[in-house]
């Protein structure tokens, strides 16, 4: 009897579809494959139980924080008891941490999302596990410590930016954020964020030891901003008059709204 490898092979591409449907957190689209895979192989149970936890985790997914205390330890529990096995069994080896990232952030499992993102290649660079970093820097460590990522998050991604300050509700970002939009004369629209790193400078210049951590993925005008302001700062405190105007000539080149800002302190 001969093998007929498109028949004999189906079971395994429809396992694919719900694999990688999965892989892209597409919940309805891995939900459509499962079915698929159900209807036509009803008794391969190991794969309904397996990839049922991780379609199920996806239509659970929620990017606002739990309420009540219960919400959150049951939702670790089922990370733990059913999403996390299940991602064990049916991902390739080293993709299903760094899957379980986003899921490990909602759980509240700071310490697990970190190590997953650090096993993402270039995370640093890369918005999204730039923001989870972020996140779980700074429920794990608080605001000090999450500083230079917030920052390198706003130059690269002011959308998410945005996203994350209002998940993490802090109250010293809240105050910086509201005196910023009330006095920068930007453009009026997201894009504007990318420029709040340099901006906070000309209010808080305590935060300069913390933003000179951090490192642009790519360069661009505000990113190059919050280094003239750092070189403003340093030019300040060591009285170098003659750089110091320079300097301030070439903030008002890259942005002539934070030049004001800058100016309206001194």
């Amino acid at each position: 009897m001969q093998l007929d490898i498109f028949n004999d092979s189906r079971d395994v591409m429809l396992r694919n579809d719900v694999l990688s449907a999965s892989q892209q957190y597409d919940a309805a689209g891995a939900r459509r494959a499962l079915q698929a895979l159900a209807n036509e192989y009803p008794e391969d149970d190991v794969a309904q139980v397996y990839f049922g936890s991780i379609v199920n985790a996806l239509e659970g997914r929620s990017t606002v924080l739990f309420d009540r205390h219960e919400a959150a330890l049951q939702a670790r529990q089922a990370l733990s008891q059913e999403v996390q096995p299940a991602v064990t069994h049916v991902f390739p080896r080293k993709s299903g941490a760094t899957w379980l990232a986003p899921l490990f952030l909602l759980a509240a499992r700071w310490a697990e999302a970190s190590d997953a993102i650090l096993r993402i290649a270039s995370w640093r660079r890369i918005p999204a596990p730039l923001c989870w970093m972020t996140e779980a820097r700074y429920r794990l460590d608080g605001l000090e410590a999450a500083w230079p990522l917030l920052v390198e998050l706003a130059w690269l991604s002011p959308s998410r930016f945005d996203q994350l300050l209002s998940r993490i509700g802090d109250a010293c970002i809240y105050t910086l954020r509201r005196n910023f939009d009330t006095s920068f004369d930007g453009a009026g629209d997201i894009d504007d964020l990318a420029w709040f790193p340099a901006w906070i400078l000309t209010e808080k210049a305590g935060l300069a030891p913390l933003f000179k951590q951090a490192a642009p993925s790519r360069p661009n005008a505000p990113a190059r901003a919050a280094k003239v302001m750092l070189q403003l700062l340093s030019l300040e405190r060591q009285g170098r008059h003659h750089e110091l105007l320079e300097t301030r000539r070439e903030l008002q080149a890259l942005n002539t709204a934070l030049y004001a800002a800058y100016m309206k302190t001194r």
